[in-house]
């Protein structure tokens, strides 16, 4: 597990409980944050959820930044028990929305660079979602009940 300096981004192999309900090799379940691990575990252990991957469905998009053809990889993607499968991507709220005016114009373009090419992803997401009968949900810190700051 890896944690940045300021203590709150972790990345890492996460472990299941539950291995025989991870569909891909359960021994590489990677997280990129605390917030991936945290919504791993919670799945993991819903007796709700009977299978689930992470990371291993590939969507190409095309990125507003350079014009070029790129793979998305959602976070989780996740079958319940009566058959509703949903793909769900985490992110901070901030991430999720149109950058605020800014007196810092270089950390303006980066937030309003990374604010476009989520929603191309999450626009190819969306469609290859609704090609699919998959239900896609974008999940911040609000919906994950996580306190920041």
């Amino acid at each position: 597990m890896v944690i940045r300096k300021n203590g709150r981004y972790r990345q890492g192999v996460f472990r299941p409980n539950h291995p025989e309900k991870y569909l891909g090799n359960p021994s590489n379940i990677i997280f990129r944050s605390s917030w991936e691990f945290q919504f791993l575990r919670k799945i993991d252990n819903d007796p709700n959820v009977i299978a689930y991957s992470s990371e291993e469905v590939s969507i190409p998009y095309v990125s507003p930044v350079d014009g070029r053809t790129h793979r998305y990889f959602p976070d989780v993607i996740v079958k319940m028990k009566g058959g509703k499968i949903y793909m769900y991507e985490i992110k901070p709220v901030a991430q999720t929305q149109q950058p605020k005016q800014s007196m810092n114009r270089k950390k303006m373009i980066t937030e309003a660079k990374t604010f476009a090419v989520n929603t191309a992803k999450w626009a190819a997401a969306r469609a290859y979602c609704e090609r699919n009968g998959i239900t896609f949900v974008i999940l911040t810190e609000k919906e994950l009940g996580i306190r920041t700051k």
